[in-house]
């Protein structure tokens, strides 16, 4: 599904998406998190923004009107998983998925899993760079209208008091004693998720 060119350059040039300016310069580098759940792999690969003097609450409330964020910056952070499995009890089949955090002014963060894994950044944005052009991207706006119906689940994200502040947006999945905990962690915020094979 093709999204508004002249919408999503305005909002490639937010702070929370990383805009144009950033990509011209340098990409923020991208990471895996894995774990092993029931002898399978799973795995989350996302982009790792910096706070450069910012904090968290001041960028959170550039967010969308419908709360939506990325969950990292550039290139689509992804979850795949060699084996089901559920997070904070939610039913994951094994494949690959979109992640986005469901960020409301109040109440609890919530993690949205979906089945769509992006668009290729050079059908958004014609001054995409080469190195870039076919990578899939986000969807920065109407997610809800976008690719709200393929969303797998959305689960409760349980806020954490974080060990001390994190410059960079950092995910890791800490093995647990009935699989894996998915933790999400930037400036003094943090949230967590559990992880285990389905049963």
């Amino acid at each position: 599904m093709r999204i508004r060119v002249a919408n999503v350059a305005a909002v490639l040039a937010a702070v929370l998406t990383s805009g144009t300016a950033a990509l011209a310069q340098a990409p923020a580098p991208r990471e895996t998190a894995t774990a092993t759940i029931d002898g399978k792999k799973v795995s989350v690969e996302y982009g790792r923004p910096s706070l450069k003097g910012r904090t968290f609450d001041v960028l959170v409330k550039d967010l969308p009107a419908d709360r939506i964020w990325r969950a990292g910056s550039e290139q689509v952070t992804t979850l795949t998983t060699e084996g089901d499995i559920t997070i904070g009890g939610k039913k994951i089949a094994a494949g690959k998925y979109s992640l986005y955090v469901h960020a409301p002014e109040n109440g609890d963060y919530s993690l949205a899993i979906n089945s769509d894994l992006g668009v290729p950044l050079a059908k958004i944005w014609a001054q995409a760079p080469p190195n870039l052009a076919k990578e899939p991207w986000p969807y920065l706006q109407d997610y809800q209208k976008n690719i709200g119906a393929k969303e797998v689940a959305r689960a409760t994200m349980t806020k954490q008091t974080a060990a001390a502040p994190a410059e960079m947006f950092t995910i890791k999945l800490a093995p647990a004693p009935s699989g894996a905990t998915l933790t999400m962690s930037w400036g003094d915020k943090s949230w967590a998720l559990d992880v285990k094979p389905a049963k």
